[in-house]
């Protein structure tokens, strides 16, 4: 992993989490797949974790694909991942799925700094992350379409909550290019910043000081949304408050906020 994903804790427990091979504009060869499971592998096993900042090294946040892997030899079916695009190798998803999916399914915030291009694959990793900071010139594209595939690194169940179905039926079609302030506009990007990465940790600075249970369990809810019926989501807000209320974490918000003073949460 260490060539391709540098991971720092900092300061609160922020994770500042970085893809760095920049020489290749951060593009995805067997290495960066690998690197991108490890570091998620490595960030859910963290203790004390509150927020991860995602961003790219270099000019670019990720290229998408290393376009050398479209002329590999493989079985058809095979995964420039590794193993198939059909086992399901990583619970839900396959190899290349958990490089994005897998930034959903930790339990903290995660804030992708975006600059530079997010094609293709780099695209949906973005997608994945709970709030995507991005530059007003950044370069975007669906990329897939270009190369005759489909989009398959979980973008369609990510983007599926955050852009109107006829603008992503548009941007697949014809992967056409488009801009960060026009990926604001259209649900792809949370806010635009001529400084992603300061804003990013702004951002992760706030949630940090949040109780962490309580963040937890709002990430937790989130997840649901776009699948759970009317009841269920009803009782997972039960569920979930009933984890955190009168708690100690609970009552050390409460007289931070009324001390004016930076919060001590347990983990």
């Amino acid at each position: 992993m260490k060539d391709r994903i540098s991971i720092t804790m900092l300061e609160d427990g922020i994770a500042d989490v970085r893809l760095i091979r920049a020489d290749k504009m951060n593009a995805l060869d067997a290495e960066m797949w690998s690197a991108l499971a490890e570091a998620i592998d490595q960030l859910k096993a963290t203790a004390g974790l509150r927020v991860v900042v995602l961003s790219g090294e270099g000019h670019a946040f990720c290229a998408g694909l290393d376009l050398s892997s479209l002329s590999a030899e493989r079985d058809p079916g095979a995964s420039s991942a590794g193993g198939t695009l059909s086992d399901r190798t990583r619970g839900l998803s396959n190899n290349a799925q958990y490089a994005a999916w897998g930034w959903r399914e930790l339990p903290v915030p995660v804030i992708a700094a975006v600059h530079g291009v997010a094609f293709g694959a780099g695209s949906q990793i973005m997608a994945a992350a709970d709030i995507r900071i991005i530059h007003p010139d950044t370069r975007i594209a669906i990329m897939e379409m270009r190369w005759g595939l489909v989009p398959d690194v979980a973008g369609m169940a990510l983007w599926r909550t955050q852009v109107a179905d006829d603008v992503l039926r548009e941007m697949i079609y014809t992967n056409r290019e488009f801009t960060g302030t026009e990926a604001k506009a259209l649900g792809f990007a949370t806010h635009v910043s001529d400084d992603p990465l300061a804003q990013a940790m702004e951002l992760a600075q706030m949630i940090a000081n949040k109780n962490p249970h309580a963040i937890r369990g709002a990430k937790r809810l989130c997840n649901i949304l776009a699948d759970a019926t009317d009841a269920e989501i009803l009782q997972a807000e039960s569920d979930e408050q009933v984890k955190v209320i009168r708690t100690p974490n609970q009552m050390e918000a409460v007289m931070a906020h009324m001390q004016k003073r930076k919060p001590d949460f347990a983990d």
